[in-house]
């Protein structure tokens, strides 16, 4: 039976304070602890002064400074033994486990930290359970004394000669390599028998540690004596084959023949010749051979001196770029004329340029129209993602399976030296520990730096020089801003409708039908069904999803084909032609179908299949069959017909996008503001702006000040999941907040942009071209705008210019007259 120890120790009423770190003394063993800390010293020069005696309990924190908080409540009572001085300032000390005690409460004033104590006795257990274990814990010290031969001999005769079964668990406990934390939960253990169970399942691991060392050590030399055998006899093998008249390896021969025909530039000819003599005098079992023989490798494949001819004839090049893209006529000028600046001096570097456009506006597509115009090779790397700085420069060849960096990589597939090299998702890089790639393309895209480019795995130069570095972006916050100061942007603004019915004409539905078996002419979709799709299944700055939809077609008529067969004759139409699309027999589909055939670059007769197809004629009518229901709907009109609602445009990642503002009055409120729907500082501070000018100016505005200050007013900005943020909608939100105020719906078919002031001015903001797409898209037909933005206007399509009304603003007064007209006097 378990019976509490009666311990002849008296553990007294409080105690100084000693905080270990890491560490936790037992009762009945001896511990030097090396002491620097203020409080500790101060706990240990009480105890001097008193018995000698302290309180010792770990730390729950690692900190300097511990409060009575970070320490376990839990700890023992010890005595010290022997005390030296360090030179440091600190002290050395001994001191012996006295007892268990709890620490309730542990106070600190100053540097005095005191416990007021309470005795733990413990329990010593006789049973055979007890007996067994003390046995077992003998018999395991006894094993890893004979397997490891550095451990004290003289631990097996004091492990022996222990009796108390108490005394040697927290004796094994201290000595063993245990976390501090399962010590703690050894001395808080009440329980005997689990004490030695948790020491002896610690002491089981440490002889299994030890075993498994070794027997790693015996494999280790049995594997040196066979690499030294290898060695050997392969030294005897070369001496024969030079007694023999023997030539060297086939292997080398060839590495240096290859290493002479490459025409390397003479500073890496001198480093593979250094290379190939090195790999000579090794052995081909040796691990240092193999990464020899792979540096060889890129070393002559990398395409160092082999470039392709540019073609610079301008003329050729800008109808290239107008046959593949429609409209971007600033990138195309721009390469027109780096194309002729080459022509009349051929050895200019290459600009550096950088496409910012939302997606699907043909980033990507035009650098592959570029390296075509310029008879150049095309390589693509995608940066999203990448956030270790040896993606950019690769990694040195010290390390195991170590590679070049991607631009080394990408010019070697490339298999030239001046591609058009395009950096896609450059925004879309990030910082990790392994370092900033964003800092390693400073040099990449430095014009007067990029011509001695240095690998971290090849160590030689690179000229990179000739490169048409392309980077594309969605958005330039993120992108670094020494970065983006190499760079020349050219902004990629959304289509407009127009644009995208031409893109779709001429390009996507050619494209479609090619890419889903389907002669020229098969799809016979009006000027008017294409309109339907970009304004009902669609909406956005690009054209990928109009493209995705008109494959959408494309794979119904493709079904149709298949299932049906092709049509025998034109005669066959009404039977092939499912319902509510009757077949193109007239003038203007066949005139279609051969622009259409004209765009892709092919005869309108045949196709990949030859086949003899009876057109599908899709009307606005019957495109619900093929797309399903329209997805988008004008909700301007819905949105705005009520008081407190106004239409703002803002600039996102995908281009630019309207904005509802809502705001509404709660009577019986204290003038209070409340903002939702994710807004980030910037807005918030704006809608403050807002109603502080609407307060401070609330008689020019025809408010009675009282009734301001009777209601609280609630602003919030859907979609509430979205994040949003900029100061671009400070008008939006005044004007707002007044059509709550005064119970006036705003006009419809206004949208505005422009950030507010205190004073009521209207200052310019960016992304004005995209706001305006966005505008037009969502047939908003007056669009307010900052007066200072007006030369932004320049940058619009003719046709958003000729359709839409821009109205210039240098104050809220003059959105106002215009949003809200004729104001209704509130009291």
């Amino acid at each position: 039976m378990p019976t509490p120890t009666t311990e002849a120790l008296h553990v007294p009423a409080e105690l100084p304070v000693l905080p270990l770190r890491r560490s936790v003394l037992f009762p009945l063993t001896l511990q030097p602890l090396a002491v620097d800390r203020p409080v500790s010293i101060e706990s240990i020069n009480r105890a001097l002064t008193a018995d000698r005696m302290l309180f010792l309990t770990m730390q729950q924190a690692d900190t300097d400074d511990p409060q009575p908080a970070d320490l376990h409540r839990i700890g023992a009572v010890g005595v010290i033994r022997q005390m030296v001085k360090a030179p440091s300032g600190g002290v050395h000390i001994i001191v012996e486990g006295l007892a268990r005690a709890a620490g309730d409460p542990i106070t600190r004033e100053g540097l005095q930290m005191t416990a007021r104590l309470k005795a733990m006795p413990e329990e010593r257990e006789q049973s055979i359970e007890v007996d067994a274990y003390v046995r077992s814990l003998r018999e395991l010290i006894d094993r890893a004394m004979n397997i490891a031969s550095g451990l004290s001999q003289e631990l097996r005769g004091i492990v022996m000669n222990i009796e108390d079964p108490l005394r040697l668990a927290y004796l094994l406990g201290s000595l063993l390599d245990m976390k501090a934390e399962d010590k703690q939960r050894l001395l808080e253990e009440d329980r005997l028998l689990v004490k030695l169970q948790a020491v002896a399942g610690v002491l089981n691991r440490e002889i299994a540690l030890l075993e498994l060392k070794g027997k790693i050590e015996s494999q280790a030399q049995q594997a040196m004596t066979q690499a030294q055998r290898q060695y050997y006899l392969r030294q005897q093998l070369k001496a024969i084959q030079e007694e023999l008249g023997e030539k060297e390896g086939a292997e080398i021969a060839e590495l240096r023949e290859r290493v002479e025909k490459a025409g390397l530039p003479e500073h890496v000819a001198t480093v593979a010749t250094r290379e190939v003599d090195r790999l000579e005098r090794m052995t081909p079992a040796s691990p240092e051979y193999q990464m020899i023989r792979t540096y060889l490798d890129w070393i002559l494949e990398v395409p160092w001196t082999t470039t392709t001819t540019d073609r610079l004839d301008p003329v050729e090049a800008r109808r290239v770029l107008d046959e593949d893209h429609y409209d971007l006529d600033k990138v195309k000028e721009r390469i027109v004329e780096y194309l002729a600046v080459r022509k009349l001096k051929g050895d200019m570097k290459g600009p550096i340029l950088c496409f910012v456009g939302a997606p699907g506006v043909g980033k990507t597509s035009l650098g592959q129209s570029i390296a075509r115009a310029m008879n150049r090779k095309f390589v693509r790397i995608s940066l999203g993602g990448v956030r270790d700085e040896a993606e950019i420069r690769g990694h040195r060849r010290t390390y195991i399976g170590a590679l070049p960096g991607r631009i080394i990589q990408a010019l070697k597939q490339a298999g030239s030296a001046n591609p058009v090299f395009m950096l896609d998702e450059i925004d879309k890089m990030s910082v990790g520990f392994q370092g900033d790639p964003a800092a390693a393309l400073l040099e990449v895209l430095d014009p007067a730096q990029n011509n001695t480019f240095r690998d971290h795995y090849l160590e030689v130069n690179f000229d990179l020089s000739r490169v048409l570095f392309i980077a594309t972006a969605n958005q330039l916050g993120p992108v670094h801003p020494a970065l983006l100061d190499r760079m020349e942007v050219i902004s990629l603004a959304g289509y407009t409708e127009e644009e995208k019915l031409h893109i779709a004409r001429r390009y996507l539905i050619p494209r479609q039908l090619s890419e889903h078996g389907l002669p020229t002419g098969a799809l016979d979709v009006p000027d008017e069904t294409l309109r339907a799709i970009i304004g009902q299944y669609t909406r956005e700055a690009g054209v990928r999803n109009l493209e995705r939809q008109i494959g959408t077609l494309a794979r119904k008529v493709a079904a149709r084909v298949a299932t049906e067969g092709a049509a025998p004759s034109p005669d066959a139409a009404s039977k092939d032609t499912p319902a509510g699309a009757p077949a193109a027999e007239s003038k203007e589909g066949a005139e279609r179908a051969a622009e259409a055939a004209e765009g892709a670059g092919r005869p309108a007769e045949g196709g990949p299949a030859a086949l003899q197809v009876t057109p599908t004629r899709i009307e606005p009518g019957n495109l619900h069959e093929y797309l399903g229901p329209p997805r988008i709907h004008g909700e301007v009109a819905f949105r705005t017909s009520r008081p407190g609602v106004a239409t703002g445009v803002a600039w996102t990642e995908t281009g630019g996008d309207v904005l509802f503002v809502e705001a509404t009055l709660l009577p019986g409120g204290k003038g209070n503001l409340t903002l939702t729907g994710q807004l980030g500082n910037v807005m918030q501070e704006s809608a403050r702006a807002a109603v502080s000018h609407i307060r401070a100016n609330a008689k020019e505005l025809g408010i009675d000040p009282a009734f301001l200050d009777g209601h609280d007013l609630h602003v919030h900005v859907p979609a509430g999941a979205i994040p949003k943020d900029g100061p671009s909608a400070g008008v939006t939100i005044a004007t707002a907040i007044l059509s709550a105020i005064r119970k006036q719906p705003v006009l419809q078919d206004v949208a505005m942009t422009g950030e507010i002031t205190l004073s009521g001015l209207v200052l310019p903001v960016g992304g004005i071209r995209e706001k305006a797409l966005a505008a037009k898209r969502h047939g908003i037909r007056t669009f307010l705008l900052p007066e200072r933005n007006q030369p932004d206007l320049s940058e619009l399509p003719e046709e958003v210019r000729n359709t839409m009304t821009f109205i210039p603003a240098s104050t809220i007064e003059d959105v106002l007259r215009v949003a809200l007209p004729a104001p209704v006097p509130i009291s």
